[in-house]
């Protein structure tokens, strides 16, 4: 099977970033892997997500895809239900939404599985969305957590 395409996007509005919350629904995230640089105002979060497009076009077998996701311009982070003093806890995002304050400010909402949630207040939207390639730690079987 050939390398997938390397998926790049970039969020500016709430639209943007509906596409991009699409892309990452039902990825896998280390609590190690959410660092917050708040002098940097970024906010980078590694993921493991499915390959959407793969299995879309009628992949046989579902794969997924190492990739971050960045913020910029983020004044603040707040998580809920998100114990980051368990640096191996995977949480799974469901989505990202943009609630829109004093334009172009608002707060950008990553969810999380078990009502965990990091809730970003951001001088305006600016995210992106970068594949780093394929998972090569062996977790590309979507299945494998739940068969062991």
């Amino acid at each position: 099977m050939p390398p997938p395409e390397q998926l790049r996007l970039v969020a500016l509005d709430a639209d943007d970033l509906s596409v991009i919350s699409a892309h990452v629904q039902d990825a896998r995230v280390q609590a190690s892997d959410i660092v917050w640089r708040q002098d940097e105002k970024r906010l980078v979060v590694g993921m493991n997500r499915l390959d959407w497009e793969q299995t879309l076009s009628g992949g046989t077998a579902p794969r997924r895809l190492l990739a971050a996701l960045r913020f910029d311009r983020v004044l603040a982070c707040k998580s809920r239900n998100i114990d980051l003093e368990a640096p191996d806890a995977v949480l799974e995002l469901v989505g990202i939404e943009f609630h829109p304050t004093e334009p172009p400010g608002g707060s950008a909402l990553l969810l999380f599985n078990h009502g965990g949630a990091l809730r970003l207040d951001v001088e305006c939207l600016e995210c992106e969305l970068t594949d780093l390639g394929g998972d090569d730690l062996g977790t590309s079987d979507v299945d494998a957590e739940s068969s062991g």
